[in-house]
């Protein structure tokens, strides 16, 4: 089964990097405004990207700065049964979070278009909590970066 893996490294302590990938207010700093449910292990999150849907991610692992996974459990056909994990790790005055999404049962296009998505949501971590750092507006069609 293919995955979908990437690498990032935030200025920051992972403690911060784990709040942002663990908690809904944290996940509507960079992800998606409009996420509700129950931030627990065996609790559901439903993100929703307007027009484009969403997804429902069971949460199976919280470890204090170090591991967020979900599965999902409802949305794109594709993404059903996926499990997505942040695997992070503070080392050299950065906190480097390993992304992955694992299980897509087939690679297609869709997938291809999600890792490219995954990317940009990554790298909008940082200015989640930096007002000062450029932000991403990773829903348009065109990436642009807008400076504040």
């Amino acid at each position: 089964m293919p995955d979908i893996l990437h690498r990032v490294g935030i200025e920051a302590s992972a403690s911060r990097v784990f709040a942002a990938l663990s908690t809904k207010a944290g996940l509507a700093g960079w992800w998606t405004e409009n996420v509700s449910g129950t931030e627990r292990v065996g609790g559901v999150l439903q993100f929703r990207f307007d027009d484009h849907g969403g997804n429902d991610m069971k949460v199976l692992e919280l470890l204090p700065s170090r591991r967020v996974a979900w599965e999902c459990v409802g949305g794109a056909p594709e993404w059903i049964g996926t499990r997505v994990s942040f695997d992070l790790n503070q080392a050299d005055g950065e906190c480097k979070v390993l992304f992955a999404q694992r299980g897509w049962r087939e690679e297609v296009e869709f997938m291809h278009y999600c890792s490219t998505k995954w990317a940009v949501y990554l790298v909008g971590l940082k200015p989640s909590w930096r007002p000062d750092a450029a932000r991403l507006i990773p829903m348009t069609r065109e990436l642009v970066v807008v400076l504040d």
